[in-house]
């Protein structure tokens, strides 16, 4: 008999920047509702095994949602004719219509990367809005160490190169089942994608200079960085922890940039007592 998993997968319309934009959705559980932002250039798929957890799902409704251009929603109409870039302004106001159309009251956000960056300006404009955030691989600044060029090019295949410039922030230790499910999501990414998002997460998305405003007694805020990740540094999520008033940082062993989906039993255990924190 077929044993299918917890997971209900559904379409939705929603309108970001007065635009139409046909958006998936898997969710799992009930309660608290958990928002779960996905890695530049990849898809909501990386929060699977979070999905099918009896022990979150007991607490939480967990959504992942694929941002436009992402996984299986749509670019909006007419996206042949313009490049795809991500602000900060856009990825907050997408964030913010997804909790609206969903009427989630009070959520909890934790996002991986892009993701955990941005859940620190929802932090930032807007505390009273989320019982908390949790920035996975998440920084007020951050530097670019290679050339996004070569994201984008006709004699390159884009989701080849996108998945081996990823590969090396995935810990040694990482399961290899789970480690090329991971970069199996960035070689399906959309044309241009993960370039246009580089831009919010390497230079639009850059507020060292504001995050210290971040009320903490408002909207708490965890930042949890794998000891392997190259590219948001745990000495980096570690400056931006100590420039938060109440900012909770920890930095977790044996782990790389993708912590939910290149090690989930390993990223569980570091992520239940903080899910408990919250609930309680």
């Amino acid at each position: 008999m077929v044993q299918y998993e917890p997971i209900t997968g559904r379409y939705f319309t929603m309108q970001v920047a007065g635009e139409d934009c046909r958006i998936y959705v898997e969710e799992a559980g009930s309660g608290i509702p958990l928002v779960c932002l996905h890695t530049a250039g990849a898809d909501a798929r990386q929060f699977r095994h979070l999905l099918c957890d009896p022990d979150v799902t007991a607490n939480y409704r967990v959504l992942a949602f694929d941002m436009p251009w992402h996984g299986k929603s749509n670019p909006p109409v007419g996206y042949q004719n313009r490049d795809y870039q991500l602000t900060t302004e856009l990825y907050r106001e997408t964030v913010n219509a997804f909790c609206q159309a969903l009427e989630l009251d009070n959520p909890v956000v934790m996002g991986c990367s892009m993701g955990g960056r941005i859940v620190l300006h929802l932090a930032l404009e807007q505390p009273d809005d989320f019982r908390a955030v949790i920035a996975l691989e998440g920084a007020d600044r951050l530097e670019p160490y290679y050339d996004t060029d070569w994201l984008h090019r006709p004699d390159i295949h884009g989701g080849e190169i996108a998945a081996a410039f990823v590969s090396g922030q995935v810990a040694p230790q990482s399961p290899d089942e789970f480690r090329h499910e991971t970069l199996w999501h960035y070689k399906q990414g959309g044309p241009g994608i993960f370039k246009g998002d580089l831009y919010f997460y390497w230079t639009d998305g850059h507020f060292d200079d504001r995050s210290h405003r971040i009320d903490t007694s408002r909207c708490p805020v965890y930042l949890m960085s794998g000891e392997y990740d190259s590219s948001c540094t745990p000495e980096r999520t570690e400056a931006t922890t100590n420039r938060i008033p109440g900012a909770k940082g920890k930095v977790m062993a044996d782990i790389g940039h993708f912590p939910m989906s290149e090690n989930p039993e390993l990223f569980r255990r570091h992520l239940m007592p903080v899910l408990e924190e919250i609930r309680r």
